[in-house]
């Protein structure tokens, strides 16, 4: 693993540096060029933009599940395109929390483990009493702390949803990446869920990202990255 000092500019910290980037998925015409994005540790960003413009796409690429045909990524100190999938499956547990627009929840874990899952995949992170503690106050503050033992094909679409949260936040990371966190819920939930987002980064001093076509929430943000820039 190649690991380097995170980057300053300005006297600001930078936790994710992307410089000619080039991305193709190996069938049909999506191409996704950005020659430069800076974002600063600490920030709240919203990736908007139409459909099928690459904003999922960069959030995978930022944590290194897909990397670009070209161009170079260095997430928090580490460049995640000279690893290998090890390398970058192993820094993604550890330091980056994903909330994934389709959740993958493992349907055979109830929601507590399926919370605990970062623990129990990545062997240099100890599962104990206070990491346990921390999940069940995590699952309380969500409103789903009376669902612990519940197994996933059981949930609505917003438990779901809440559940993937509590799991990106239980490792306590530096980033948080969140695909649409608060597409599949009430109006209630929403508010809810991106409150202890919003709370956890400032709290930790964490950078958010987050894709949403919710345009009421843009204002929320302190930085907004229109993707159609990039297809100008």
């Amino acid at each position: 693993m190649r690991l380097a000092l995170p980057t300053r500019l300005g006297g600001a910290v930078l936790v994710i540096t992307i410089r000619d980037l080039e991305f193709r998925y190996a069938e049909g015409d999506f191409f996704l060029g950005i020659p430069e994005l800076r974002i600063e540790r600490g920030q709240t960003v919203a990736f908007i933009g139409p459909s099928g413009s690459g904003k999922t796409t960069l959030l995978n690429l930022i944590a290194g599940i897909v990397l670009p045909r070209a161009g170079r990524i260095t997430t928090d100190g580490v460049e995640l395109t000279a690893l290998d999938d090890t390398g970058r499956r192993n820094f993604r547990i550890r330091r980056v929390g994903l909330v994934f627009q389709e959740f993958e929840l493992l349907e055979y874990l109830s929601v507590l483990d399926n919370i605990l899952l970062p623990y129990r995949i990545n062997r240099s992170m100890r599962l104990d009493g206070a990491v346990r503690e921390r999940a069940v106050r995590l699952a309380h503050e969500v409103d789903i702390g009376d669902k612990l033992h519940r197994y996933a094909p059981k949930l609505s679409q917003g438990e779901k949803q809440r559940v993937a949260v509590c799991r990106a936040l239980l490792p306590e990371p530096g980033l948080l990446l969140a695909d649409e966190p608060t597409g599949n819920l009430d109006p209630h939930n929403k508010g809810r869920v991106l409150d202890i987002l919003f709370d956890y980064a400032a709290r930790a001093d964490a950078t958010l990202v987050t894709v949403t076509h919710d345009h009421d929430l843009i204002g929320r943000y302190g930085r907004v990255v229109d993707f159609r820039e990039f297809h100008a």
